[in-house]
Formats: C-alpha cells, structure tokens, sequence
C-alpha cells in the first residue's frame, strides 16, 4: 500500500469497518458451527478478570445494564483497535492482517475457555472470519488507494479524471461491509434465538408440591399505589449474574450432579428431579450489591427438591462444610452445609410463582436457600451441586473481595411518601420483621402498621398514614428483626458482605 496516496481518516474508516466485518462474520459462523459468540466469549472473560472494586461500582452505577454497557464498550473498542489497524494496513498491509488475525485469536481462545460452546466450531469460524476481515481490508484500502482519499473529501473539478467514480467505489464498498456486518450479526442473533427454551419450558407442568406454602393470609398485600407487590412477578423480578448472555438449556440433556465429599455421588436428570418430592415456600432473596434503600431484593413463592434430601441421599463425609453450587456458565457460589440440613426451605427450585424458571432465572434449576445474599448461595443454571471445605475452594465472588459467608442483614426501604401515607417494606429472612419505625425531620422514632406476615423468611409491607405540611420533609426508617436486633444507622459501603444503614429520602410537598 502507498501510505502517501491513502488518508487517515480513509484508512482507519476502512480499519473499523474490516473490524466490523470480522465480527459480523464471525457472529453468523459461530452460530452456525454451534460456538459461543466471541463478543459475549471475551466479555465473560473481562468479567471474570476485572478488579473486584470496578466491578462493584459498576454494577452499582448501572445495575441490570452492566451487561449491554460491556457489549458496547467491546464494540467500541474494537472499532478504535479497527482504525489503528487500517491506519497500520496503509502502510503495510500485512499488518493489518496480522492485527484481525490476533484480534479473532483472542475471540477463539475467549470461546474456548468458555464451557458452553463447541471448541472445534469456534476454532472454524475464527479462521473463516479473520480471512473476511482481511479480505475487506484489501478492498477497502485498495479503493482508497485508487484516488478517493488524496483528500478528505475530493470533490475534483473534471468528472472525467477518475476521482468521483473512485470515491463511489470506496463508498459502496463501505455500505457494503456495513450491510455484511449488520446481516452477519443479524443473522447470528436470530440463529441463537431459535435455541430459546421458551417453548420447552411452555409445555412443562409443574408438579403438585407434596408441601405446599399456606395461601397468604389476609391483609398480607396492602393495596397502596406505588408499593412493592407483595410477590414481584418474574418479569419484573430483578437480575444480577455474571452471564452476558443469558444460558438456553435444554432439560432433556440438562442433568445434576451430586458429588465432592460424600459417599454415594449421584447424577439426576430433568425427569428425576421433577419426579422427587418437591416442596413450596415463600422465600425472599437479596443481592450483596443492594445499596441502602435499592431494587436489588424481591420476594417470590419458590417450589423444587428439598436440598436437605439429596444430600441426606448421597451421605455426607466429614468435612463436608461447604456446599458448592456450580453453573452451566462455570460461576460457582458456596454456603455452609449446615444451611441445607437446619431445617430452613433450602431447595434446588424448578419453579418460580407457579411457573417453570424463567431463563433469566436459572431455568431448568436453580439453588434457592432463604438467608443468605445470592453471591453465596443463589446459584443459576445450576448443574452440580459439590461437598467440599471452606479451606478447599472459593466460591467465583470469594477472591474479589467478598466475604465468604453472607447472611442477609435486616434491611427496609420507603417505597412511598404521599400527602397521605409512607409505606414500604421490610426484610430479614430467615428471622422475620417484628417493627418498623419511622422518623420525620429528625423527630421521634414512631412506629409503623405491619402487614399480615406470610414467613419468615418474606418481607413484610407496612405503612404508617401521613399528613404534612407544605415544604421539604427528610423521612428515614429502621426495621427491628425477629430476635429484637434493630438494624444499624451506621452508613456501610456494600462491600464486604452487605451495606447497612437507614434509608432515609426527602420529599418536597407543595
């Protein structure tokens, strides 16, 4: 390539759109060839690599859209490396090759380390997309070469000399790597689209639990605007994992295994763990990462496998302390083994308000063990459940930073504050909410209306009516758990096992 005949700005255009090929093309073959996407491959691995603190602050920053926030953020980046590379190709064309060529090694080795994807299949798809990318690089620089690019934009005073039609050339050659790209990645999309289990899990019935949960009791939902529903529906139901991509897993070749430290491991499939007897409980869960007065918790009626008696079935060996759920995905969280076994509804779930597990929520199974933040227990996608120490293994949030054992604090948050009532809710699983109280403008503490309780192991609303005056109102609240511990007013970050504090809120009223 002749540097001096090519401008940057045509260079590196014709860089990031080389990029923009690879990636199209690669999305579409990995689809095809049944691997992981590579952009979804590498962001696993930024997620699994990053610095504990960053990734804290992001999810607290950006909550349920850390994940699009990342896929964008690999896009764009790769787009900026795509215009070094053409400004690179300018001068020496095998550069630029080079750099797509490490650019789709680095997709391919994401793709291999990922456990859900087809080694072979990624491995074929990288080597065909490097060689498209490369491809548009030629014929994009090669266009740019031919006179489009001696200046920024050539507007020559002769039609006849040959630089407009070289300009068109450049420009239907970009359009068409803008169309192979976007079609590529379309095309991807929609294939793992048609992998959905929606129409599975749509034909499954759930069955008759042999323990059902008590239907709630009267005056358990209070019916005030604005306040969180005494059950969050699924959709509606919050999400925080380390999956980009959210598992489609098939139960017919799902299955579970019972292993670690224990006398008799064990395999399940789909059918067998819908065939044992299953229980139902109302049972709210909580992320670590809930600031004070956050939408990071939600209470749901659950229904699965007691975990109590799979392990009781598989005999516990000495030492046995920990319980090591691991993921499709390869997350893995781990909770005391005493957790499974003290008589609280701990259960490997199939069901979620009735219905199969929505994918986002683990489906075909999941761990549910009422008590303990999700980072250590609230496994998705759950494929193994394993029997180890403590001293053994780390669950995937322990070496980030995390404590490694994580019981739910007593928390309580406003959800409203009209001219004519406050109202909210209150959660400590495993303990219940014996009081909430309420301060406006640093007066006394005053005591609030609970709701009807459904367990223990559920939040409870309560309201308390209100009539201000006209102006500024800063109104704070503290819950006092079953055991009669009023929970903290010391400000705590979330990190390491939970943040502790007030919520407190100010509200204008005209």
């Amino acid at each position: 390539m002749d540097a001096e005949r090519i401008g940057r700005g045509y260079a590196a255009l014709a860089g990031s759109l080389a990029v923009a090929v690879t990636l199209g093309s690669a999305e579409l073959l990995a689809a095809v060839a049944g691997a992981r996407s590579f952009v979804v491959s590498v962001g696993d691995v930024v997620i699994d690599t990053v610095p504990g603190w960053l990734e804290r602050a992001v999810i607290s920053t950006l909550g349920a859209n850390d994940k699009p926030f990342l896929i964008v953020s690999i896009l764009v980046v790769s787009a900026l490396l795509g215009a070094a590379l053409g400004t690179l190709a300018a001068r020496r064309l095998a550069l630029g090759a080079a750099g797509i060529a490490a650019m789709v090694a680095v997709g391919v080795a994401a793709a291999l380390a990922d456990p859900q994807g087809s080694g072979a299949g990624a491995v074929a798809a990288g080597l065909i997309a490097a060689g498209t990318g490369v491809a548009a690089l030629r014929l994009l620089l090669g266009a740019a070469q031919s006179g489009v690019a001696t200046e920024p934009l050539p507007r020559p005073r002769d039609p006849a000399d040959g630089g407009l039609a070289s300009r068109r050339r450049f420009v239907g050659l970009a359009a068409g790597a803008v169309l192979v790209a976007g079609a590529g990645a379309w095309g991807g999309q929609r294939l793992a689209a048609r992998k959905r289990v929606d129409a599975i899990r749509q034909a499954i019935r759930i069955p008759r639990p042999a323990r059902r949960a008590p239907p709630p009791p009267a005056g358990a939902a209070l019916d005030i605007a604005g306040l969180t529903p005494l059950y969050v529906p699924n959709d509606d139901f919050y999400r925080i994992d380390t999956a980009l991509v959210v598992p489609q897993i098939d139960p017919a070749t799902w299955s579970l295994r019972v292993e670690g430290a224990v006398d008799r491991p064990f395999t399940l499939t789909y059918a067998d763990l819908m065939a044992m007897p299953q229980i139902e409980a109302d049972v709210t869960l909580a992320c670590v990462s809930n600031e004070v007065g956050g939408t990071l918790v939600g209470n749901a009626r659950w229904q699965g496998v007691p975990l109590r008696d799979l392990l009781e079935r598989a005999g516990l060996r000495r030492g046995a302390t920990q319980v090591l759920g691991r993921s499709v995905d390869g997350f893995t969280a781990g909770f005391p083994t005493e957790a499974a076994l003290d008589g609280r509804n701990a259960m490997v779930a199939v069901a979620m308000n009735g219905k199969p597990l929505p994918p986002e929520h683990g489906f075909p199974a999941r761990l549910v063990v009422p008590g303990l933040y999700g980072y250590v227990s609230a496994t998705k996608w759950l494929t193994a459940l394993e029997l180890t120490s403590f001293d053994e293994v780390d669950g995937y949030w322990i070496p980030r930073g995390w404590a490694k054992e994580g019981p739910i604090k007593t928390q309580s948050r406003i959800d409203v504050a009209s001219r004519r009532v406050i109202a909210g809710v209150a959660w400590a699983p495993t303990r219940g909410i014996e009081r909430v109280e309420i301060r406006i403008d640093n007066g006394p503490w005053r005591e609030a209306t609970l709701a009807e309780p459904l367990s223990d192991d559920c939040w409870r609303q309560w309201f308390m009516p209100w009539d201000p005056a006209a102006g500024e109102h800063v109104i704070a609240v503290r819950a006092t758990d079953g055991g009669g511990r009023t929970q903290t007013a010391e400000r705590t970050d979330v990190a390491p096992d939970g943040a502790t504090g007030h919520h407190t809120i100010r509200v204008a009223l005209t």
